[in-house]
């Protein structure tokens, strides 16, 4: 195989192909990207296992050629250090020639690097057929669904499961929800099919792929079986789902709440802010007390003091009432909902409670509160 190649265009496609490269792989040849040259263009894969990203350079844009004095071919080199060198070259203009099979030579007429190959015949044969149902969507709203539950997700590998995004479609809605135990997040979206599924992708891939696809306009998904399918612009990026069943988000999210209060947003954020400042305790307690008249925002420490803070801007018709939590899941619960205005609606000092827009109910939050002594 040898090709020239446009440093820039090169360099962007190795660059989205290494994001799905890793550190930790069972299999070696996985720190490898996979290269193949025929008549559609260069063909550039990379793989953990989990992830899975091929991305196409074609021969030409419009009348330009972006690769010539092409023979086609195939080779694996290692992703890190190819798109190293690509990357710290200075002239405009790659070549790459393969020889025996083995070495690779890597040249912008300056600087030159021979590095060691393996026949493109030895990588994983991976599934990148678009099967399963398909939806079509905006890239944007990919995005914006990730973003508003990702990062309830656990980080811990004990429950795999908890570290998934639970995607649920039936009836033309899909419902996006994670928990890790002590939270919830879930957010509902119209979608442009009535077919019903389940896919459980882990947060981590969502959120990479919401950044592979931050510059797209549209995307098509294809969930599978075991795999969720993402197309867009000359990229496909497939991701194996997290194994395990995924809890009943419906039997932990409360039917009905007691007690409501209407808040400032930022008013909020920052009173919590300021009020956890006293607060050496990894998880930032802090205690909501309401009545009619007033709501305040307290914490206590043993060992440096306490504080409180009163807000000027509320809402709240019902029986006093006090509600200690972690400051920083409602901190992220609220800039998920994203709106100026948000309510707390609890059914009781203990139990689960859930933080939602005043607009707009297809988005809800839920944390569990935390008892204090």
């Amino acid at each position: 195989m040898i090709f020239t190649i446009k440093r820039d265009v090169f360099l962007k496609a190795l660059s989205i192909a290494n994001r799905a490269l890793s550190s930790k792989v069972a299999l070696p040849i996985l720190n490898s990207l996979k290269l193949e040259l025929d008549e559609e263009g260069l063909h550039i894969t990379g793989s953990n296992n989990d992830l899975t990203i091929k991305t196409t350079v074609p021969l030409k844009n419009g009348e330009d050629d972006i690769i010539s004095n092409a023979k086609f071919g195939g080779a694996l080199v290692n992703g890190r250090l190819l798109t190293e060198i690509v990357r710290k070259s200075e002239r405009e203009i790659i070549t790459f020639d393969i020889f025996d099979d083995t070495i690779v030579k890597i040249s912008d007429g300056k600087s030159n690097f021979s590095l060691n190959s393996a026949k493109a015949e030895e990588y994983p044969d991976f599934d990148l057929d678009p099967n399963g149902v398909e939806v079509g969507m905006e890239a944007k709203t990919f995005s914006s669904i990730v973003d508003k539950v990702a990062f309830a997700a656990s980080t811990k590998e004990q429950r795999p499961i908890l570290t998934a995004i639970n995607f649920e479609a039936e009836e033309g809605t899909l419902t996006a929800t994670t928990t890790d135990g002590f939270r919830l997040a879930r957010v509902e979206q119209k979608i442009d099919t009535s077919e019903s599924f389940v896919a459980n992708i882990p947060a981590k891939m969502a959120v990479e792929v919401a950044r592979l696809i931050d510059n797209e306009e549209h995307i098509q998904v294809y969930f599978d079986v075991k795999k969720a399918l993402f197309i867009f612009g000359d990229t496909t990026v497939s991701v194996r789902y997290a194994g395990g069943e995924f809890p009943n988000a419906k039997a932990i999210i409360p039917k009905s709440f007691n007690y409501f209060l209407e808040v400032s947003a930022q008013e909020l954020l920052s009173a919590m802010d300021r009020v956890s400042t006293l607060s050496v305790e990894r998880d930032n307690i802090v205690t909501l007390k309401m009545s009619e008249s007033d709501v305040e925002v307290s914490s206590r420490d043993a060992q440096t003091g306490s504080a409180t803070e009163e807000l000027s801007v509320f809402h709240y018709e019902n029986d006093n009432l006090s509600v200690s939590f972690n400051s920083s899941y409602v901190a992220q619960a609220i800039k998920a909902v994203g709106t100026k205005d948000v309510v707390l609606a609890f059914l009781g000092e203990m139990k689960p409670f859930a933080i939602k827009s005043t607009k707009d109910d297809s988005i809800i939050q839920i944390v569990t509160p935390r008892r204090t002594y």
